[in-house]
């Protein structure tokens, strides 16, 4: 097999498997006992990562057209959103806390995601995405975490899901 489809198959699949492996060591306990679920929350970097595999998941579900699957990551985007605007900033002198920031830069995009979604309008659905990631960019910079710059994904995070929708 040449060097490249190794490659190709293997760092996404490394970089999976580490996120798993990170998330699975660096949990911290819950203060929260109001939380439905008595779960250890994962830190700042261990949501961000998910986030971002989920972000590059929804492009392929969106560009293979595969409308269950979009609509299933922008939910999940959602709550994952909505535990990262529990967070306190990642770096002093963040220009707001993460629970404006958050809701600031992702609401309105997310709420376009919907609607290309509903729509089956891979046009839109396109146009929400770039959207999406211009305030995941946005939030980076208020939190001065600009050097993390999020964009359009080229390959999928894992090589073990199909994108295409189901047949029927």
């Amino acid at each position: 097999m040449p060097r490249q489809s190794i490659r190709s198959i293997v760092v996404p699949a490394a970089a999976a498997c580490l996120a798993l492996a990170i998330a699975g060591c660096s949990v911290r306990n819950s203060s929260d006992k109001s939380e439905a679920h008595d779960q250890p929350a994962l830190a700042i970097g261990e949501l961000m990562e998910f986030t971002q595999i989920r972000h590059a998941k929804l492009w392929f579900a969106g560009e293979a057209e595969n409308w269950p699957l979009a609509a299933y990551e922008t939910a999940e985007l959602r709550e994952g959103f909505d535990d990262v605007a529990k967070e306190p900033p990642p770096r002093e002198g963040a220009a707001q806390p993460l629970s404006s920031m958050v809701p600031e830069f992702v609401t309105q995009p997310l709420d376009e995601m919907d609607k290309a979604i509903a729509a089956r309008d891979k046009a839109k659905f396109e146009a929400a995405f770039d959207q999406l990631t211009q305030g995941c960019n946005g939030c980076h910079e208020g939190a001065h975490v600009q050097f993390n710059r999020i964009v359009r994904p080229t390959q999928p995070p894992l090589t073990n899901q199909s994108f295409a929708p189901l047949p029927g």
